[in-house]
């Protein structure tokens, strides 16, 4: 969730939330965060945590920082506000808009696809909704399941690696 997204399109807000997935926090702005002080990263963090809370009464705890860029003190900062920072590790590549089939290939044949894996998918790329479907059916196809971040993630002793998994410590 950025800020924008959910002052435009409050409803589906509610509607993820109803359908039992999470809302993470996707920053107010959406900027780098590893280029902001340490006042403006609890400012991006908190303005959309409190839209959120206020829409949906929901607490979100998993960050996801724009553009995948975080550094030591972006996860620190997320941590004194609550949340997990989420990167992932499996680029759909939507947001180059190759089309539909393009994301299916992405994903589906992705080096480091895996148990764990995190798919980065964006809901404004011009291909993913018509995707999705697809891409669902394939991953269950070849015996993986879905489950929500929040279930898939370490919460302590745990770093995140280059490629954005989470290793335990």
């Amino acid at each position: 969730m950025t800020g924008g997204w959910v002052e435009k399109y409050p409803d589906d807000v509610k509607a993820i939330l109803a359908a039992g997935h999470d809302l993470g926090n996707h920053s107010e702005n959406h900027k780098n965060m590893s280029q902001l002080s340490d006042e403006e990263k609890t400012e991006e963090l908190m303005k959309v945590h409190e839209k959120v809370r206020t829409l949906t009464g929901y607490e979100m705890f998993l960050f996801r920082p724009p553009y995948g860029d975080y550094n030591n003190a972006v996860v620190k900062k997320a941590k004194e506000c609550g949340y997990y920072t989420i990167q992932w590790d499996v680029d759909s590549l939507d947001w180059k808009d190759y089309g539909t089939d393009s994301i299916i290939k992405t994903v589906c044949e992705h080096k480091h696809l895996g148990n764990g894996s995190i798919i980065l998918c964006h809901n404004g790329a011009k291909y993913t909704a018509q995707a999705l479907d697809t891409l669902i059916t394939t991953l269950k196809e070849k015996g993986y399941t879905f489950v929500p971040v929040s279930e898939l993630i370490y919460k302590e002793k745990y770093h995140l690696n280059h490629e954005g998994r989470q290793i335990r410590n």
